[in-house]
Parts: C-alpha cells; sequence; structure tokens
C-alpha cells in the first residue's frame, strides 16, 4: 500500500466519524414527555406546523423533543416561556423536518437576549445591529438569539425573514465541514451545479436591486444559503411565484411537498 494511501484511510475514516456523530447519532425519546398544551401553542404560533397532517405534527413533536433533551435554551437576564423555547425549537426543526434521520450535532445551547447585540455580544451601546449568531472559537457549539427577533420571525406569516431558521440553516451549512452555502450533508450531487448557478445569479440581482429576497443574502453564498431558507420556509407560496426555479431546487434539497 503506498504511502498516500495510508495517509488516506485514516483520514477517511476520521470524516465518518464526524459525520456519524454530527447527523446520525440517536436516542431513544418518550413521547409521553410532550406536554399537551404545547399542541395549542404551535398551532396558534408555528403556521409551518399548523400546516401540516396529523401524522406529521406528531413527527414535529417527535423531533422537538429530540432537540430539547439535546440542546439547553437560556434565557439571559430575562425570563423566558415555553412559547420561546417552542420557538427556539421550531426554527430548529423545521429545515430538517424532511430528514427525519438528521439531528443537530453541532450545538449545546441556544442563549436568547432581550433585544439586539453587537460583536461583543452587548445589549447596550453602540454596534447593536446584530439579531442572531452562531458562536465560533471559545463560543462554539453555541448560538445566539435576539428574543423579540426570533418572536417576529413566527408573528407575520407572510414575511420572509426568520432568524431562528436563518441561524439553524448556518448550523446545517457547517455540518459537511465548509461553511460556503452548499448544504452538502442535504444537497444530493446533481443538484450542487444547479444550485451554485441559480444562486449565483440571484445574488447579482440582489446586488443590482432587483431582487426582493433580503439585501443581506447579496453578501456572500453563506448568507444567501440562509436567507432565501427564511423566505423559502416562511413564505413558500410568495416564495414559489416570485422565484419559481429556485424554489423547485430548494423543495428538491430541503425534501418538502408543500
Amino acid at each position: 500500500m503506498s504511502n498516500s494511501l495510508y495517509v488516506f484511510f485514516p483520514l477517511l475514516l476520521f470524516v465518518i466519524l464526524i459525520v456519524w456523530r454530527v447527523w446520525f447519532y440517536k436516542k431513544t425519546i418518550n413521547l409521553n414527555n410532550f406536554n399537551p398544551s404545547w399542541r395549542n401553542i404551535l398551532n396558534k404560533e408555528v403556521s409551518f406546523y399548523a400546516d401540516l397532517s396529523a401524522t406529521d405534527k406528531l413527527r414535529f413533536e417527535q423531533e422537538l423533543l429530540y432537540f430539547f433533551d439535546d440542546v439547553t435554551i437560556t434565557g439571559v437576564k430575562i425570563e423566558i416561556n415555553d412559547t420561546d423555547r417552542l420557538l427556539v425549537g421550531a426554527s430548529a426543526v423545521i429545515p430538517l423536518f424532511g430528514f427525519p434521520e438528521l439531528r443537530y450535532r453541532n450545538i449545546n445551547e441556544v442563549l436568547l437576549y432581550e433585544g439586539s447585540f453587537n460583536d461583543e455580544h452587548q445589549t447596550e451601546g453602540d454596534g447593536r445591529n446584530i439579531l442572531g449568531k452562531v458562536g465560533k472559537g471559545n463560543m462554539n457549539r453555541l448560538m445566539i438569539l435576539s428574543l423579540p427577533a426570533l418572536r417576529a420571525g413566527f408573528k407575520n406569516e407572510n414575511s420572509s425573514s426568520n432568524v431562528g431558521i436563518h441561524e439553524f440553516v448556518h448550523l446545517i451549512d457547517m455540518a459537511d465541514g465548509a461553511v460556503d452555502g452548499i448544504p452538502e450533508s442535504l444537497m444530493q450531487k446533481q443538484y450542487v451545479a444547479p444550485w451554485l448557478k441559480l444562486m449565483h445569479k440571484e445574488i447579482e440581482n440582489i446586488r443590482e436591486n432587483e431582487s426582493d429576497i433580503n439585501p443581506y443574502g447579496g453578501t456572500s453564498e453563506i448568507e444567501f444559503l440562509s436567507v432565501a431558507s427564511e423566505y423559502f420556509f416562511n413564505n413558500p407560496e410568495e416564495f414559489q411565484e416570485k422565484h419559481p426555479e429556485l424554489y423547485s431546487l430548494m423543495k428538491k434539497m430541503y425534501r418538502y411537498s408543500f
């Protein structure tokens, strides 16, 4: 065996182990732990859940329990309630709902702040224009969300913005080891080239003020994936009407049937 193969196989095994740890580790969840009162909250606050069939609602509830079992949700100097926790959980479940075999394995805790914050995570002073952030470095496996922004993302079902979904899509992008706006952990290979083509075309339209997609999506491929996903999940009918090619491809990418 050549030296290159001696190097390659351990690396391959390492990558397989990481992917398994990120996505495929499973545990037993007791569905009796789902509080029946949560269904009323979800039906009222999360239109995605409200529109599901009875069978899919049960699976959504199961996915929420998996998420709550893995991830701590903490209010920072604020009181949070069941609705807030359910909105965080829904933000996580929605992008992966087409992949019941997958679980997030790159996050331990979500911090909810009283408002927007700056690069130093301060909620007072200048530069407080950040609504959500996935931690890196010493903040690894941590997400920070503005609680008002989280609530607003679900309040208006016709909005194209949802900060919770935005940040969890970043985690999906990170799961394959390359943060590049191509969610290879989800996307079948035949869709990568069409995705790149459409993404770059739409980014150009955004930069030329010829698109209704949030201008932030024009700053990079990474942000485009999250911004387009917000729109796709929050307002699919309008997204399909205004961006039919992109909608069709993202529908395949996320394995959705609405």
